[in-house]
């Protein structure tokens, strides 16, 4: 059985990353929690210190934040009707990203599914803030779904690395259950720099083989080049229905918040985002 978080701020495109959800997670046991986080504009003191006070203001909030979620599980259980999903509603007054921590930790969960915008839907914007606070933050997987991606079965997995990431330090076990889904071939992706790989890269490529060794999976050596583009001209060899990378400060996902490139839209706007955590205590 699987233990989805499903934050919502109760707009199209949450719903929408909450269907994507139902839709991927169709033939598996899994308990989806339909999380909303609030933090009320204007608030005494002692409710920051977790002693409401007498103007009932968090409890207003949370019962509007109960109805909405409760709408929404009915919404999705209409749409779905699958035994083998359980929705739960979890209303909270906290910022998302302390909150999914939280309550993760508590409830054992497996991965966070949730849109990459907010109520905006700036097309402007790669990923809304709270998407962010939470693919920053979080110490689980995350999958981040397009406002306007249509589910497909994901056959193929791109994960682009620079093998500079100890792979026993990353979830591996979960991205191949997670492909035993669809039964998904994973593509691992290298941009070849001209004086070849490290010893400490050859350590890591070694050791990300041996983990792959008995699932469906193709290594491939791209030419130096620049990220997003090799990402991009990559994809449209194999059409992968999901991109994965590894949350480490020191390589690729950094760069895709930090380059100016990202912005001119490209295959990161348009299929899933699966980012997997990077455990540096380990």
């Amino acid at each position: 059985m699987m233990k989805i978080v499903l934050p919502t701020d109760f707009s199209e495109n949450a719903f929408h990353a909450i269907s994507y959800a139902a839709r991927l997670l169709e033939n598996t046991t899994t308990v989806f929690y339909l999380m909303h986080t609030y933090t009320p504009p204007v608030y005494r003191v002692d409710y920051a210190l977790g002693s409401p006070g007498q103007l009932g203001l968090p409890d207003d909030f949370r019962y509007a934040a109960e109805v909405q979620l409760d709408k929404t599980r009915q919404r999705i259980e209409e749409q779905f009707d699958n035994p083998k999903h359980t929705f739960i509603t979890h209303a909270a007054f906290n910022t998302l990203e302390d909150e999914i921590r939280l309550f993760s930790m508590k409830e054992n969960v497996d991965l966070i599914i949730m849109g990459t915008q907010g109520a905006t839907g700036a097309a402007e914007i790669l990923f809304g803030s709270n998407t962010v606070h939470v693919l920053k933050r979080t110490q689980i997987p995350v999958l981040a779904i397009p406002a306007d991606y249509e589910f497909e079965a994901p056959g193929e997995i791109l994960f682009p690395t620079d093998l500079e990431v100890d792979f026993d330090k990353v979830d591996i076990a979960f991205l191949l259950e997670f492909a035993k889904l669809w039964h998904s071939k994973i593509h691992i992706m290298h941009i070849a720099l001209p004086e070849g790989l490290t010893e400490e890269q050859e350590n890591n490529r070694a050791k990300l083989e041996g983990l792959l060794l008995e699932h469906n999976h193709a290594f491939h050596n791209l030419p130096d080049q620049e990220l997003i583009m090799a990402i991009n001209a990559f994809q449209e060899e194999i059409t992968a229905e999901i991109l994965v990378m590894v949350k480490n400060k020191h390589t690729f996902l950094e760069r895709l918040f930090m380059e100016p490139v990202i912005k001119n839209v490209g295959l990161h706007s348009t299929i899933p985002f699966l980012v997997l955590p990077y455990n540096l205590k380990t």
